[in-house]
């Protein structure tokens, strides 16, 4: 059965989070907050936290440096993942990853589905790997980034989850975290 064991040790990830949004604040920002709560309270370190209008370079760049960064493990950006004119994080990030990682999506629309139902529909969330870097984009909603980390990324990123998890394929923890 696929879960955590907790007789396997648990490798922390430096974890940074973008909101890409043209209204929020850090004071009004729920979906970053609630991302940067949920990695520090599964013992994962908040590696760094922004926020970028909707806008091609404001968010390439951000990511960019992230990317860049030997400190950073994993990028979660929240916003920009729908139809609205000004939704544009899947045409700024798409051309940085080297790997898509077309499972993330249908597993997030999987467990979207189950709180939102068909309205899963509405976003365009995605991942992949840019550099050696692993990158999830999820919808802007509190509710959306809540089903993406309580129900997919919480477990794929906690080095404990079996049968395996991303952890072992991040470069610091490779022959580390099996």
């Amino acid at each position: 059965m696929p879960g955590i064991d907790d007789k396997r040790p648990f490798y922390p990830l430096n974890i940074a989070v973008l909101t890409i949004s043209d209204t929020r604040t850090e004071a009004t920002d729920t979906s970053g907050a609630l991302l940067a709560d949920r990695l520090r309270d599964a013992g994962h370190v908040l590696a760094g936290r922004a926020i970028v209008p909707d806008e091609v370079e404001a968010i390439r760049g951000q990511v960019q440096a992230w990317v860049a960064d030997e400190g950073v493990d994993v990028v979660l950006t929240t916003g920009g993942t729908g139809f609205a004119p000004r939704d544009v994080t899947p045409e700024a990030l798409k051309p940085l990853f080297r790997r898509e990682m077309e499972g993330f999506s249908v597993v997030f629309h999987q467990a979207s589905y189950g709180t939102v139902g068909v309205s899963t529909l509405q976003s365009r969330a995605f991942a992949g790997q840019a550099g050696e870097t692993f990158v999830f984009c999820l919808p802007g909603s509190t509710g959306a980034c809540k089903d993406a980390w309580d129900l997919v990324l919480g477990q794929e990123l906690d080095s404990r989850f079996r049968p395996c998890s991303l952890a072992g394929q991040i470069p610091r923890l490779r022959g580390v975290c099996p």
